[in-house]
């Protein structure tokens, strides 16, 4: 039986990058045989991030987030998971709103301020972690590494694809009004050139995940 993967959405536009990226390394774990569960976090009821309850550190539910609202399923499905691929553009230097409520909720569930055992994670669950931003690929590397050394530790193996200095508009010259940090004509370039290749990318991270 093929490995349950889930997939996570955490930016608000269909058919961009971020949902182009995804939805390809979900096709690689689906042909890898892994059967997916996708959610896409601007469509869920209504959630916040960790509410500092601390009801996940009680015993009857340790490692649980007790919050219920929107999120409740997404983290239910992860728990049960055997790979995560998670996906959101950068807005401001970070990731989106959506995601860091996710990724509060997920980690904090896990963390046990015990220092002889800090995690209590019922299992590791690899993650795909994909990030997209008009800036340059480079731009945050200590971002990245931050974000995938706690899920690495608190959710399961971590990888990161970053797509950098992406296309966000189909043609800039309709827009009224002046967006001249950016040249249209070498973001249409690098849509063409080397987006393919993440996009290829992409798809073997996510057959690697499904095959781990």
């Amino acid at each position: 039986m093929g490995k349950k993967i889930v997939v996570v959405d955490a930016g608000p536009r269909k058919g961009w990058n971020t949902d182009i990226l995804l939805t390809e390394a979900a096709d690689g774990a689906v042909s890898a045989g892994a059967k997916i569960q996708r959610f896409d976090l601007f469509k869920l009821e209504k959630y916040t991030g960790c509410v500092s309850c601390f009801g996940c550190k009680k015993e009857k539910f340790k490692g649980h987030c007790i919050c219920k609202d929107g999120l409740t399923p997404v983290l239910d499905a992860i728990r049960d998971a055997d790979g995560l691929i998670i996906g959101s553009p950068n807005y401001l230097s970070n990731v989106t709103a959506s995601f860091r409520a996710l990724y509060e909720r997920l980690v904090f569930q896990s963390l046990t301020y015990n220092r002889e055992n800090p995690c209590c994670k019922e299992k590791e669950v690899p993650v795909l972690f994909i990030m997209t931003s008009n800036a340059p690929d480079t731009a945050y590397t200590e971002l990245l590494k931050s974000y995938q050394q706690t899920l690495g530790m608190f959710v399961g193996p971590c990888e990161v694809l970053v797509s950098g200095d992406t296309l966000q508009l189909d043609d800039y010259s309709k827009l009224d009004w002046e967006w001249s940090m950016f040249d249209p004509a070498k973001k249409k370039e690098r849509r063409e050139t080397v987006f393919p290749h993440e996009r290829k990318k992409a798809f073997d991270m996510g057959k690697a995940l499904a095959e781990r």
